[in-house]
């Protein structure tokens, strides 16, 4: 994938406006609850502070509605805590597509929340255009919103006389390229969650590509309810049990497996209280739950994840956040932060089994990308990488 990197591009004295993804939770009061997203922003400004140039940061924060300015949509706590990371004064500048934005070499401004803007989300051509007049060299470091065609992620990006990644993203597209697109061999990816429907493109698109599709979740209950096994009154969509028998197909056609559970853990009520009974996946009762892997299918799987060349993961395989239903998921994720492979870990479920087993350190990238992490794994094209791969021919 070709794309123009920031530090590819000379910057001194030039007008940078790199749109960032600051978009943080907050409690009630404004007060920032996590701000990993601003500090994995903080490369890329000081990059182009440190050259010399004259910076202009923005994001969204929420989901204000356009042209109608409310307090809790201010970039303001950002502001503040962006101040602290940087050691100097980030000035708030709001309607600074209106009044235009003064800033010289080796200062930084943060802009207003750019949702608030009038066209912003429509990728209005008109608005895009005034941006790109704002600055010299366009910087997209927002890798999480790039499934999104909107003004400050495409739009700008056309007009703009220069359209670069910032390392966050290129940093994402590296890491994904490798895994996906020419990954060491064998590829074993595990996606897992509560729906097929809402991961079905995605079971497809991999189902083609991997050759170990390793399900968990309720996913794993509808493959099982597929291969005719019992699953009481678990978590499935029956519905969609032709299209696990498609996708088990497609595998086997290539020569590649979808592992499907031996045994599994179950309990009668969804609760922390809920007494835990490891039972063989023939033997579910009709008034059992399946809420993990059993020890067995864990011990299998991680085996296949010892042997892997490149690991894609998206999902744990059980209920981890109830202590008694996290076994299979913690195994798995030890066998990951312990193999030798190339591992990818991504969407908010992962990186909170990746906290709670404290294995950050042992993942080779973790991406904060969301919603344009599961559609990179889909095959779509990403509307803001797509202009950058443009704009670099």
């Amino acid at each position: 994938m070709k794309f123009l990197r920031l530090s590819d591009v000379p910057i001194k004295y030039k007008r940078v406006f790199i749109r960032a993804d600051l978009n943080v939770p907050q409690n009630d009061a404004g007060v920032i609850m996590d701000d990993t997203r601003i500090r994995a922003s903080i490369p890329a400004i000081k990059y182009a502070l440190d050259q010399g140039a004259a910076v202009m940061v923005t994001s969204h924060l929420g989901r204000p509605v356009e042209g109608e300015f409310q307090p809790e949509d201010s970039l303001s706590p950002v502001a503040l805590r962006l101040a602290d990371l940087l050691g100097r004064k980030v000035p708030l500048i709001s309607h600074w597509v209106e009044n235009g934005v003064d800033v010289k070499p080796g200062e930084i401004v943060l802009l207003e929340n750019c949702r608030i803007n009038p066209g912003e989300k429509k990728n209005d051509d008109l608005l895009a255009q005034r941006m790109a007049k704002m600055c010299d060299v366009y910087v997209n470091d927002a890798f999480g919103t790039a499934h999104r065609a909107e003004a400050t992620t495409h739009g700008i990006a056309k007009y703009a006389t220069v359209a670069c990644a910032g390392p966050l993203m290129a940093a994402e597209l590296d890491a994904l390229s490798k895994a996906l697109h020419s990954p060491q061999k064998p590829l074993v990816a595990i996606v897992a969650g509560s729906k097929v429907s809402t991961k079905l493109t995605i079971l497809k698109t991999l189902a083609n590509k991997v050759d170990q599709l390793i399900v968990g979740g309720g996913i794993a209950n509808t493959f099982l309810l597929a291969k005719g096994f019992p699953i009481g009154k678990s978590l499935a969509e029956p519905d969609l049990v032709d299209e696990a028998r498609e996708i088990m197909q497609i595998m086997e056609s290539r020569g590649a497996e979808v592992p499907i559970p031996v045994d599994v853990i179950v309990a009668n009520e969804f609760s922390a209280q809920a007494r835990a009974n490891k039972v063989m996946v023939d033997q579910v009762q009709d008034d059992d739950m399946i809420l993990d892997i059993g020890p067995r299918t864990a011990a299998k799987l991680a085996m296949i994840i010892s042997n892997a060349g490149t690991i894609v993961w998206n999902g744990p395989v059980g209920v981890f956040e109830i202590e008694q239903f996290g076994g299979g998921t913690k195994m798995l994720a030890a066998a990951i932060a312990h193999s030798p492979a190339f591992t990818i870990g991504g969407g908010g479920d992962t990186l909170a089994a990746i906290s709670k087993y404290d294995i950050s350190n042992q993942i080779d990238y973790i991406s904060t990308g969301g919603g344009a992490f599961l559609e990179f794994l889909e095959g779509r094209t990403l509307p803001a990488v797509e202009i950058l791969t443009q704009r670099a021919n």
